[in-house]
C-alpha cells in the first residue's frame, strides 16, 4: 500500500477525520442509490429534493489517492491558479490548497483556488475547515450557481478538478476553458464509471476547437485527466 502524503498537523489530523466520516456514509449512500435505482426514480440529469436533503450531510469526497495525485500534478505544473467545481464540505479543496500554497513558498507570487459550492450549509463548514487546516488564505470559495459564480473569470488557470454532479460538468468547463493556459491540466471524476451520464462534458472535451487532448486514467472509477494543447 502506497504511504499517504504527509502535511504535517493540523491538515493530516483534520483530513483522517473528515476521510473517517466520509468512509462510514458510504454504506448508507450506496444503499440509498441502488433503491433508488432500483425503483426507477433516479434521474441522473437532475437531482430531486429528495436527494438533496439525502446529501445535504454526506461529504462525497473524493477518494483519497486521487486528491493526492491532484496534489502531485498541481505541484509538478507549479499551479498557482486552480478552479474547483464541487467544492462540498472542502475534503479536496485542502488538497489543492495545499499545493498552491507549496508552490508559492517554492518559487514566490501569488496563488489561489477558486472554489464552487451551491449549498450553504455545505459552503458553512468548508470555511471552517479550511480555517482549521490553515488554508483559508490560499481559497476565494464562490458561494452559489457556479453558472454565476464562474462567470467572468479571470487570470489565466493551471489546473481545473471536476468533481460535481454530472450535469454541471460541462457547463463547468465551458466556463473555465477559454482560461485554461497552454500545458493546464483538467481532472474529471467518475468518467469511467459514469460514462453515458457525461457524454455532454466528453463532446466538450472531444471537440478539437477546444485543443484538449485527454485519457481515462485506471483509478477506481475512472479518472478523466485532460490537457490544454495549444
Amino acid at each position: 500500500m502506497d504511504k499517504q502524503l504527509s502535511f504535517g498537523s493540523p491538515i493530516d489530523e483534520l483530513l483522517d477525520r473528515l476521510y473517517a466520516q466520509s468512509a462510514s456514509q458510504k454504506e448508507a449512500m450506496e444503499w440509498y442509490f441502488t433503491a433508488r435505482a432500483q425503483e426507477g426514480s433516479l434521474d441522473w440529469k437532475t437531482m430531486d429534493a429528495h436527494t438533496t436533503q439525502f446529501l445535504s450531510d454526506k461529504l462525497v469526497a473524493l477518494d483519497r489517492n486521487k486528491a493526492e495525485f491532484c496534489y502531485q500534478v498541481c505541484r509538478s505544473l507549479g499551479a498557482r491558479r486552480i478552479v474547483e467545481a464541487g467544492t462540498s464540505f472542502g475534503v479536496s479543496t485542502l488538497f489543492l490548497a495545499a499545493a498552491v500554497r507549496d508552490n508559492v513558498r517554492a518559487g514566490g507570487g501569488e496563488g489561489v483556488v477558486i472554489a464552487t459550492e451551491h449549498e450553504s450549509n455545505k459552503a458553512k463548514t468548508a470555511r471552517a475547515n479550511f480555517a482549521e487546516a490553515g488554508l483559508a488564505q490560499w481559497i476565494d470559495l464562490r458561494e452559489g450557481d457556479l453558472r454565476q459564480t464562474l462567470s467572468g473569470l479571470s487570470g489565466l488557470v493551471d489546473f481545473m478538478l471536476v468533481d460535481i454532479w454530472t450535469p454541471m460538468a460541462r457547463p463547468a468547463l465551458e466556463l473555465a476553458a477559454h482560461r485554461l493556459r497552454e500545458g493546464a491540466v483538467v481532472i474529471c471524476d467518475n468518467t469511467g464509471q459514469f460514462r453515458f451520464a457525461y457524454k455532454d462534458y466528453f463532446a466538450f472535451v472531444n471537440d478539437p476547437r477546444n485543443k484538449l487532448r485527454t485519457m481515462t486514467l485506471p483509478f477506481e472509477g475512472g479518472l478523466e485527466f485532460s490537457v490544454r494543447c495549444g
